[in-house]
Formats: structure tokens, sequence, C-alpha cells
């Protein structure tokens, strides 16, 4: 259990500086004599950074084996738990001037996080295995947890960290404890309690692109019995992207949040603990950039509107007619009790969210007035509840069994409609397309002529503010029964068994209706084959055909599909009439369970060695395609088109996504020998039917990959050569493939490398704590993050090339090329230097990014031009100066 009385001092550590440790492990540590103990021996077993043990307030240091985490859902020592984690503490935090989670992969180098499209959307992976955001019924691989509360979508974000004693990441399957949605892994932040005695902190920061941070924390006691704690902060940033479409700046900073806890202890066998949080963003994110030129772009010159040009990609300028939107707002409650039956201990953890996101885009990435608007408005309500009680059977025996209960509403609408540079636009690209032939104004009369009224069409074509009114919304409920037994079969050899049982039930809907005229044309339609055979008898003629051979080819071919001279305007159909669900067809309904289970074998080989192995499978339920590509499947399609159900232009496609299932073989060691620490661990990982996500362009392709794999090797470890420097470093080693993958969103891709990690992560890390007599320290810190290049997608499915009559893919040669040409890889260097004082003021500089390293986060094929190829770019050089003060 931890102390209620926070430990003040902070070494430099990661995870031992801010764990609290309760009453019989200080009782029994202040009985002991002062040891000297290696710098970080704790944190460095399981995370990267430099590190320095913990101390208790008499400023004596704690040992490994009294450093306490949580990641089996009860207390243990990081050298007594058998789980691959990594450790960050708040200290570390401070000292790497860590601002969100997306900050935090520099520090555990088999996590990736990226944020891309809006201030809301951020994706995690772990050992290469995780999937997007971006669509809100796609539920992460990687589940984050707060204080043991699930935050069900990235957008539930996590701002500053003023409060936070460690943050947990927990690599490979982890449904056994932490149910579905944890088949890649777990980040769980742990925030400090209040405490019986006075004390808090504060920060100010100020940095480059006038950053402005103000954050801090106080805490304190109410009575004997109840404490209180009130953190909150302020992030604000100008824009570090001038946008010269609209003069401003964009991919700026405007954020801050609250977090209230209340905290009752009879200091016997009953605490309650209440959280209320509230977080409110509003800032113009996020910047693309143009990679590749194509068509379109000189259509979008000749118009007037400009985009950067590729080999300014880094130069930190963007072109929009319009900013962007990101008003954002997360609040939540929670409340958890603990009661202490001696051999039983229960908790109850019961909490309700909201999340509150409407954002708004200039999604063609150009100062031309092409998509007037890409609007959403998203709500999400959740409810989760768990009860789980720990017990104890004799001194060998330890057990773990729970439940939990999962609701959530998730109410969506969407906007995506034409500007007023549409109509132009799509005139150029249809008469470059058709070498002339053809005009926008060409085809609304050719196309009501042969309907009966030469008049219909005249002037729809692209009208401003026509496209995709969507509506989506999204019912999901799961429970879960969990328990884990740990039997300590002889002196140091301990055998563990978990089992998990998970039900997820998903009902959704949608009402999207699409008022794009042009879209809603079949170009196969037998009403236009006088038409098409036109065009296919004066297309005849200029390959040298003779009349008559052409006359005969065009009469041939007016009503084939693989002939159709207007089958190139298909790529110009960007909204099309959607198919809603639940139809005669489709029930709009998706229902699965799973086991899950966990075997370990841990034995303690020395007192400073351990040994495991391990083999755990994981569950992530199935996942629902919200988005403008939600498409019944190819039988389904077959069903409505017999029924003469099928909406004009309707293709197949996904609705959803089968669950994911991930297996994982594990060994590892852990050993402290004083003046050197490790950490081994070597895997075998899968995952079957993974979820895939990727952008198509207009919307989001939900596919299962049949099998993904990885095998890898991590090592951390720490040595210190002198008393003031420690030295650190981490390793990521990843080889993997997909195993089979057949219908991904550019055709087969199986055997291939997946995209999103890096074959090869290396984190250095030193850090240098000179005392002054005075009592006053100076710590000079730097980490050196390097990964090796690695694809960001495994391909663009705007650059296939499709069979015109079915739409299945015949060529993904310059999809998958292009998606090889755009490789990212990571050189950053981050450095501190920080001068403490005895009264617990603090002064630093630092930076982030000092090597100014550019990359692009990811690559998307551009909305509305087909062929181009957008990108993010990341963050430049930050740096800055801060002041904090600890009492």
């Amino acid at each position: 259990m931890y102390s209620e009385d926070c430990m003040k001092g902070f070494s430099g550590g990661r995870a031992a500086d801010v764990f609290c440790v309760r009453g019989a492990i200080m009782a029994r540590r202040m009985e002991s004599v002062r040891a000297v103990l290696l710098t970080g021996a704790a944190a460095a077993i399981w995370g990267w950074a430099p590190a320095a043990a913990a101390q208790d307030a008499e400023g004596e240091a704690l040992s490994v084996d009294e450093i306490v985490v949580t990641a089996t859902k009860r207390e243990q020592t990081l050298q007594d738990v058998p789980v691959s984690v990594a450790v960050t503490s708040g200290e570390t935090i401070e000292r790497a001037q860590v601002r969100d989670l997306k900050d935090l992969q520099t520090l555990v180098p088999s996590l990736r996080v990226n944020q891309l499209q809006s201030s809301a959307n951020t994706n995690f992976y772990i050992r290469g295995f995780g999937n997007g955001a971006n669509n809100a019924g796609i539920e992460p691989s990687v589940g984050l947890f707060v204080d043991g509360i699930y935050r069900s979508r990235s957008a539930s974000m996590i701002a500053d960290f003023p409060d936070v004693e460690r943050i947990e990441v927990l690599r490979g399957p982890q449904s056994t404890l932490f149910g579905k949605n944890a088949s890649a892994g777990v980040i769980s932040i742990v925030t400090m309690k209040p405490q019986f005695e006075l004390g808090g902190n504060f920060e100010a920061t100020y940095g480059n692109y006038d950053a402005v941070t103000v954050k801090g924390r106080v805490t304190g006691p109410v009575s004997d019995t109840i404490a209180v704690s009130l953190a909150g902060g302020l992030n604000k940033r100008d824009g570090i992207v001038s946008d010269l479409g609209t003069g401003k700046r964009t991919n700026d900073r405007d954020r801050w949040f609250t977090r209230g806890q209340l905290l009752f202890d009879n200091h016997d066998d009953l605490q309650v603990r209440l959280i209320g949080d509230y977080g409110k963003i509003d800032e113009n994110c996020c910047a693309a950039v143009n990679l590749r030129q194509a068509l379109p772009t000189a259509a979008i010159f000749a118009l007037g509107g400009v985009v950067n040009q590729p080999d300014e990609k880094f130069d930190n300028v963007t072109y929009n007619n319009r900013l962007s939107t990101n008003d954002i707002e997360n609040w939540g409650l929670s409340g958890q009790v603990d009661y202490d039956l001696g051999d039983v201990q229960l908790t109850s953890i019961t909490a309700y969210r909201r999340s509150n996101i409407v954002t708004d885009q200039d999604s063609d990435f150009s100062s031309a007035d092409l998509l007037e608007r890409n609007f959403q408005d998203l709500r999400i309500k959740t409810f989760t509840q768990e009860l789980r009680a720990n017990f104890d059977i004799g001194e060998r025996i330890h057990g773990l069994v729970g439940a939990y209960y999962f609701n959530e509403k998730i109410d969506q609408n969407n906007e995506v409609y034409w500007g007023n540079d549409a109509r132009s636009y799509a005139n150029l690209l249809v008469q470059r397309l058709s070498e002339g032939a053809l005009s926008i104004p060409t085809l609304e009369t050719a196309f009501g002529a042969l309907e009966g009224d030469p008049t219909k069409y005249v002037g729809t074509f692209y009208t401003p503010g026509t496209g995709l009114t969507e509506a989506y919304k999204l019912k999901n409920e799961a429970y879960s029964f969990f328990g884990q037994l740990d039997f300590e079969v002889a002196p140091g050899l301990t055998v563990t068994g978990g089992l998990n049982y998970t039900h997820d039930k998903k009902r959704f809907a949608t009402g999207t209706t699409a008022d794009d005229t042009f879209a809603g044309i079949d170009l196969d339609a037998a009403a236009y084959a006088p038409f098409r055979q036109a065009l296919l008898y004066q297309g005849a003629l200029q390959q040298g055909f003779s009349p008559g051979d052409a006359a005969a080819y065009a009469a041939g071919n007016a009503n084939n599909p693989a002939a159709n001279p207007l089958a190139p305007l298909r790529a110009l159909q960007y909204f099309p009439p959607f198919m809603n669900v639940p139809n005669a067809v489709e029930s709009g309904k998706v229902s699965d369970g799973d086991f899950s289970y966990t075997a370990r074998v841990a034995y303690d080989l020395t007192p400073t060695v351990n040994v495991y192995a391990s083999y755990a499978t994981g569950y992530k339920a199935a996942s629902v395609n919200l988005s403008r590509d939600s498409r019944p499947t190819a039988t389904d399609l077959a069903d409505l088109r017999q029924q003469g159900l099928a909406v004009t232009n309707l293709r197949a496609g996904s609705r959803y996504a089968d669950p994911e299932d991930s297996t994982v073989y594990e060994a590892g060691l852990k050993g402290d020998w004083g003046l050197v620490t490790a950490n081994l661990a070597v895997f075998k990982q899968t995952i079957r039917n993974f979820q895939s996500n990727i952008f198509t362009g207009s919307g989001f392709l939900l596919a299962n990959a049949g099998k993904q794999s990885v095998f890898g090797i991590e090592f951390e470890g720490t040595a210190k050569p002198v008393e003031p420097l420690l030295l650190s470093l981490s390793m990521t080693y990843l080889d993997g493939k997909y195993d089979s993958f057949v219908s991904s969103g550019v055709g087969d891709i199986s055997g291939s490398t997946p995209p999103g990690y890096s074959p090869l992560s290396v984190t250095f890390g030193a850090q240098y704590t000179q005392e002054i007599g005075n009592g006053d320290a100076l710590i000079l810190r730097g980490d050196y993050h390097y990964e090796a290049p690695f694809m960001l997608v495994e391909g663009l499915p705007g650059l296939t090339v499709k069979d015109p009559a079915t739409g299945a893919i015949v060529d993904a040669t310059d999809a998958i090329q292009a998606a090889r040409d755009f490789k990212q890889d990571i050189n950053e260097l981050s450095a501190s230097l920080t001068y403490a004082m005895a009264n617990g003021v603090e002064v630093s500089v630092w930076g982030r990014n000092l090597l100014n390293d550019r990359s692009i986060l990811q690559i998307f094929d551009s909305p509305a031009q087909p062929g181009s190829i957008s990108g993010y770019p990341n963050q430049p050089r930050t740096y800055g100066v801060a002041a904090r003060y600890r009492f």
C-alpha cells in the first residue's frame, strides 16, 4: 500500500521518484541500515529513462523491492511483476517536458503515438500493433486507462501532467485482466491521491512560438479522514505553421484542464476516492502538406489556387482558404471504493464520461475553395463499472476475481459539401480526362436529353453546398468476467493462470443522404448507351479505324462496362448515394464473445535475477465503420440488388470488422546487480483478423487482415560508472509481416512488412546530478531516440487501378511503391538543465527535437485530388525555460 505522505525528494528517477509507499514498507525501511543503491535501479528494470531510487521523507533510499506498481491490478513490486511493462514517473515527465501522450513515445521505444487529422485523434501502437482513431466506430487495440478507468476513445485526451504519479505501458495482450480492446497492450495512467499533509507544486514554462504553460497541484487534509487535491493546467502556443492561404497560423495550442479529487480514508479498512475532471481544447489544427502532385494539382493552379511544392514540405507553410475548428470538451466523474477484509480486498470503480467534439477542416488542403466544409459533431457517452476481489489463501496462493460492465453511446453527424470553386475545378478535370471531348455542361445536357429532359441536370453538377450529410448512431454494451491465480509452488517459483470471458454487442444505424448529383449518375446505365456509342465511335476514328469498323466497334461495346469511355469520370464521383443501415438485408447488429487466457511461470534464480515465461491471448471486439465508405459486403450487396433495394453506384465494402484475436509467447529476464541493471524480453506475437483502417481519400476502408505477426526483442538497462552519472539504454527489435492479408485497400499484400513500426528503435539516456554543498543540485539530462526507416501505410488506395465494371483492384504497383517512397525515420535529441534548490524552487532550460529532425508522420490520398498524396509533418525544434516550486 502507498504511504499517506508523498515522498518529496526528487533525484532524477522516472518511476521511483514519485511512488508513495505505505506504513508497513516505510516502517520496515526506516528500521533498516541506510543503503547506497543504484540510482534508478527500479525504473531501469521496466523503463528506459534515467532514474534514481525513490526517497522517503527523511531522504532515505527505498530498495527496488519496495517500488510498487499495479500492472496486474494489485500492488506488486517491480522486481516481482513478471510482465513486460515500462514505467515513467511524474518526475521524468517534468524533466523531459512531456506535454501529452504523443511525447511519451520518445521515452518508451515500443510505443508509437501519432496525432494527425485533428486535436481529438490520437493513434496508439505497441510492438507494431494497433490501429487508429479518425473513425469513431473503431475501438483502439491499445487500451487507455486513467486511475483504472477505461477511456474508450483517444478524444478523451490527457493534457499536461501536474498530478500524474506514473504511467505504465503494458506490452503485449492484456485482455485477461483488462477485457476487450487490450489486444495489443495497455497504457495505464495513475494520478496522485490526495494527501493528509499540505503540499503541492506549481510550474510555469515559456518557449518558442510564444508557448506558455502553467500547471499545478495542491493537496491537503480537510479532516482526519478526508483529504482533497486540485490540479489544473493551461497550455497555449502560437501556430507553428504559417497558413499562406488565410494569412493566419495553424498547429497552435489552446487547451486547459482541471482535476479534483476527494479521498476518504478511515485509516483502517475503508478508502473511498472520488475524482472529477474537465478539459477543453479550442485549436486550429492540423496542417497537411502536399507530397506528390498530379493532374488535379494543375487544375488547382489554373483556378488561382495554391498548394505547397513537395520540396517545401518541411518549410512550416500550408495553404487553406479557411481555418480549421477543433472544439473539444471532455469531462468525467468516477468513484472508487476499496474495502479491506483482511484476506480479501474488495474494489469497486464506477465511472461516467462525456466527450463532445466539434471539428471542421479545409480538407482539400489548398487555397482553392473545393470542399466548402468537412464538419463533424461527435458525442460520446460512456458508463463503466468494475467489481473485483483480491484474496489470499495461506501464504502461497493469491487470487483475483472480478466483473466489468461497459455501456457506450455514440452520436455522430458529418457534413461534406462542395465549395465555390468545385464546379470549375471539376470541369477542368473532365476536359483533361476526356482530352477535350467533354465538359460539365456537355455532360449535364447529354444525360438530361437521354432521360427526356435536356434541362434536367443543367447547373446541378458540383453545385456549392451539395455533397453528403451523414448521421451515425452506435450503441455498445459489453461485460466481462475475469480471474487470475498466482501459486507459489516452491520458494521463488510462482505459477500463474488467468481467464477472462468478454461478451460485446453493438447496434448501429445510419441516416446519411447525398445530393451530389453527378455522383448519383450511373455511367453504365442503358439509357446512356447512345452517348457512350458516340464517344466510342469518335475515339475509334482517332485511333485510325475506318468509319465502318469504328461504327461496328462502337455498337458492339456501347454496353460493355470494360470499354465504357465514361469510366475515367468515376474518379470524380466523390459522394455517391449511401446505402443506409439497418435495411431489409443488413440488421445493423453485431455480437460476439471470447475467452482470453494467461499462463505464466516466474522464478527467482537469485535474489538479483528473475526470469519468467508466459503465454497470453487477447481480444478486441468487432469494430463498426462509421464513415462514408461504410458499404455492404459482396454477399449483402448481391441480396440488395436482387431485391431491387441497392442505391445507384453502390459497391461492395464492409460495415464492420470481425473481432481481433491475439497471442503472445514471451520469455524475460530481469536483473539488478547494483551498478548495472537489465531487462530482456523475447517474444513472438500474432494477431488474427487484425482490423485495418485505411483512409481512401474520401472515407475509411475497414478490413480484417488474416494474420499479422512479429518476432521481437526488447532490452532496457542502466549503468552507473560514477556516483553522479547514470547511463541508460533501451532497444526494441521487431521483425513483422502480414502472414495473410488478401483484401487490403491495395489488394493482396500477404508476406509484406506491416506499416507503422520501425525494425529497430534505440534510446540512449544520460543524467548527471551534481550535489552542491548548500543542499542544492544541478541536474543535466539528455535523451537521444533513433528509429530505423519504416513504412507509414501499406499503400494508397487512391493510386490503385480498378476494373471499371467490378471495382476490383487490378494493379496496385503505384499505390504500394508510393508508400515505400515515403518512409519515416527518427533522430530526436532532447535535453534539459535544471538547478534544483533545497527550498523547493527549480529553474530549467530545455529543448525537444534539438536536431530539428523533420519527418512525415503519415501519408494519405489527397481528398478530392485523385493521384495526389498529402501528409502530416512532425513538430520542429522546441525549447524554453521553466520554473517550478514544490512544497
